[in-house]
């Protein structure tokens, strides 16, 4: 749902009545953390999904904060509101049509309904394509595997049908599997220059012929190419009058592993799509304290934590119960960050007159989208990014187990372990150290930017992304301490004479946040830019020492090609990234400044 300046600018006048009756100090205490993740992780904030109501329940929970605290607003027109538009869902269009005709049809034509007898993807191209169909068995190209369903036949100019899943059906150690998503379907018929992709699930591997939901993957990246799922009882009719059965084929495909391909005779498909993206609205809320020292006036330090979590859940939300459609309250993750975000800013609003920098406190929105209000903070900042000096996030703090505090980021300044094992008092906590400053959380977006980061992290536990995660089951007197630690952190990073020194660690951690890590055996030595929306895909980062840094890739990149295979999208990128092997010497094809470049990279083993 959209929100125009206007409102949002209502939400900050809106009266305090959700802080009637509570104690509110200057101390950081576990009574006010329990209080803020009760209000944030109640059923009224509907498990907070970016665009909605109950998200926008919880922003004006923390802007009214902000307002009682007297920080100055640091969103847009003067508010504390950072808004921006995101794809939240997709849904059919009007025009979306199937016909086959020819000789080779029963009756000479048949029409088949939307909805009904097949459905578009949510990647498909919006289009209009006609041309013969051609079987190309599964759609995988694999020849390193000694598998290709393209090896013996071409489809230039035709309409390809494929069976969904691959040669080695439910075996999840399958080397097939790998190729067998969706996208990696869509993007090998694409590069072998067919016009379009039907996808029909055989009966080896479901015995009921249903179409693939319309499922929305976030990013809306386009495969490129349209893309359908229809039922197997269509393309059963189809083979029918050639004596060919599409059990057969697929039981011979499978047990054999040698593809089964061939051209349909006399038959013409024309395909219509229109899937349409509906654009919604969030925002981060974000305020700040002035430093009173004029040396440090263009100096920031950055606090923060995202405020989103997945709603209702339901299939694409990320939720680890997708069948159930339930409030998830995200009562650890991340009402217990954001309540730490709250009680910092009313400890420092309360020794303003101390402070030698300015704090920027932001709540962000689009975290489990993919970072998306991270991202936009740091492509629209408040202040100059070369002010802000450091930045500490906190994502899930709320159930310490066996005193276990994992940080990340510990490498990316020299001055992070003595502070951290400074402020570590009786070692209160077992510190496990993560260097690299990228990882699964909005502090990945600043390190990408060269900005010291810390990241707080208690751990995932049975109900991470389930609607179990309840404020009941969190351990305030524990995340009391944590807030109590991270307070005289930044306390001390506030009025040290010099600002932390920026480092890049040297790392080959996988993408964080997207897809399977274990599907990836390869490293290009690359973050990418997850919000990134122009063709191609953008480069966030790049990690010292890998081979993209060797290569003389940069950040800001746009990767349009690599390894022989167009890439018009993150999903593509994975998709090769998946195919390729440890020592693999690999061409990569970008935009740097609108000029096209290419480079020599060679394939390293991920660590």
């Amino acid at each position: 749902m959209t929100r125009k300046a206007s409102l949002i600018l209502a939400l900050c006048l809106t009266p305090l009545d959700h802080l009637s009756g509570q104690t509110s100090t200057p101390e950081i205490t576990a009574e006010e953390l329990k209080a803020h993740v009760k209000f944030l992780a109640s059923d009224e904030s509907e498990g907070r999904a970016s665009g909605t109501e109950g998200n926008q329940k919880a922003a004006e929970y923390i802007a009214d904060l902000m307002a009682k605290y007297n920080l100055e607003p640091a969103g847009n027109d003067g508010t504390y509101f950072q808004s921006f538009d995101f794809v939240s869902s997709v849904e059919l269009g009007q025009d979306n049509s199937l016909a086959f005709e020819g000789s080779g049809v029963i009756g000479g034509y048949r029409q088949l309904e939307v909805d009904a007898d097949f459905r578009p993807f949510a990647f498909t191209t919006n289009e209009t394509v006609s041309g013969p169909l051609a079987f190309v068995g599964y759609g995988i190209s694999a020849p390193d595997n000694d598998y290709d369903d393209y090896k013996d036949i071409e489809v230039t100019g035709k309409v390809a049908v494929v069976l969904r899943y691959s040669p080695d059906g439910s075996d999840p150690h399958g080397e097939l599997n790998r190729f067998s998503s969706f996208r990696n379907k869509g993007r090998t018929a694409r590069d072998k220059g067919a016009k379009g992709l039907i996808i029909v699930t055989g009966r080896a591997d479901e015995e009921e012929d249903e179409l693939v939901k319309l499922r929305f993957d976030h990013s809306f990246a386009s495969s490129g190419i349209l893309v359908i799922s229809m039922k197997r009882s269509v393309l059963e009719d189809l083979l029918r009058p050639h004596g060919l059965d599409l059990a057969a084929i697929q039981d011979s495909i499978n047990q054999m592993k040698k593809p089964i391909t061939f051209d349909l005779p006399n038959v013409e498909v024309t395909i219509t799509t229109n899937v349409e993206k509906i654009i919604s609205q969030t925002a981060n809320i974000a305020g700040y304290l002035e430093g009173a020292d004029p040396e440090s006036v263009d100096e920031v330090i950055v606090l923060g934590a995202h405020m989103d979590h997945l709603g209702y859940g339901g299939p694409g939300s990320g939720s680890l119960e997708p069948d159930t459609h339930a409030i998830h309250n995200g009562a650890d993750d991340n009402a217990s960050g954001t309540a730490g975000l709250l009680e910092l800013m009313q400890a420092f609003a309360a020794t303003r007159e101390n402070l030698k920098r300015d704090i920027l406190f932001i709540a962000f929105s689009g975290e489990e989208l993919g970072t998306l209000g991270s991202r936009h903070y740091v492509n629209n900042p408040y202040f100059p990014l070369n002010q802000s000096i450091a930045m500490i996030n906190m994502d899930m703090i709320g159930r310490l187990e066996n005193r276990s505090l994992t940080v990340y980021g510990t490498g990316t300044s020299p001055d992070w372990n003595g502070l951290l094992d400074k402020y570590n008092v009786d070692s209160m906590f077992t510190l496990e150290r993560v260097e690299d400053g990228f990882g699964p959380s909005d502090h990945s977006q600043f390190y990408a930017k060269d900005i010291p980061v810390l990241f707080f992290f208690t751990g995932t536990h049975s109900d991470y992304h389930k609607p179990s995660d309840d404020w009941e089951k969190l351990d305030y007197l524990s995340e009391e301490k944590i807030v109590c630690y991270i307070y005289d952190i930044a306390k001390d990073i506030n009025v040290q004479t010099e600002k932390p020194v920026f480092v890049k660690v040297e790392s080959a951690s996988p993408m964080a946040g997207l897809g399977d890590r274990r599907a990836f055996s390869v490293t290009l030595g690359i973050i990418p830019d997850y919000g990134g929306s122009s063709e191609g895909m953008k480069i966030g980062g790049i990690r010292p020492q890998g081979p993209a840094e060797k290569a003389g890739l940069q950040a800001g990149d746009v990767i349009v090609r690599m390894a022989g295979s167009k890439v018009l999208n993150i999903y593509d990128y994975m998709g090769i990234l998946g195919e390729l092997k440890h020592g693999d010497e690999v061409e990569v094809e970008v935009m740097r400044e609108g000029k096209r470049l290419i480079f020599e990279a060679r394939m390293q083993k991920r660590r």
